[in-house]
């Protein structure tokens, strides 16, 4: 089974070397929200995405993020937002990681397992004030249909806007909104920013 999101290589590339003023902000509000109740926090890394679950020696989970990329921070929130209790108690949320340079048959695997954490980081993205490009990840394989991929994740965006987000990421999305002074997501604003 490919890896949802494959959550190491799906942060969004950033290729500003700026201090994002934002992103302790976004660390805050997220460990307000989740720390308690669920024993995680949001962790600025270094390096690559990953989720590590509580262990011996540190005991509470974590959702580690790219590099100190407020996007790959958002990323890998909605994919812990999707994560069920079980895989929570697993590294990467027990999926095999598959690289850049997937072949088509790949990246169609890749890119369905995408669709709802994109969207749930779509509406993220919008509730922090940003703007949100989707990430077909792979450079090194086959050409992606960014395009089609970009309509299928604003379809699933679009669906949650009208029956609801899943509980974690509909209490992160009120934060957000809150935090940053955005107003709620309703159908006919979704609907302009994804055209």
């Amino acid at each position: 089974m490919m890896k949802p999101a494959d959550m190491r290589n799906t942060a969004r590339t950033d290729n500003s070397n700026h201090i994002d003023n934002d992103v302790d902000g976004l660390i805050q509000l997220f460990n307000q929200c989740f720390f308690d109740t669920y024993n995680t926090r949001l962790v600025r890394g270094d390096d690559e995405p990953i989720y590590l679950p509580a262990d011996n020696d540190i005991p509470y989970h974590r959702i580690v993020f790219a590099h100190g990329f407020f996007s790959s921070a958002l990323h890998e929130i909605s994919h812990w937002c999707i994560a069920g209790q079980a895989r929570r108690q697993l590294e990467d949320y027990g999926y095999w990681y598959c690289p850049d340079g997937r072949n088509a048959q790949q990246q169609r695997a890749f890119e369905n397992v995408e669709v709802k954490p994109q969207a749930i980081e779509w509406a993220f993205t919008l509730a922090a004030g940003r703007t949100f490009q989707v990430s077909t990840d792979n450079l090194n394989g086959a050409e992606p249909d960014r395009a089609g991929f970009t309509r299928k994740v604003a379809q699933q965006l679009l669906t949650y806007v009208n029956t609801g987000f899943p509980k974690r990421a509909a209490l992160f999305l009120e934060a957000l909104h809150r935090n940053f002074s955005t107003p709620s997501l309703d159908p006919v604003y979704v609907e302009e920013c994804v055209k």
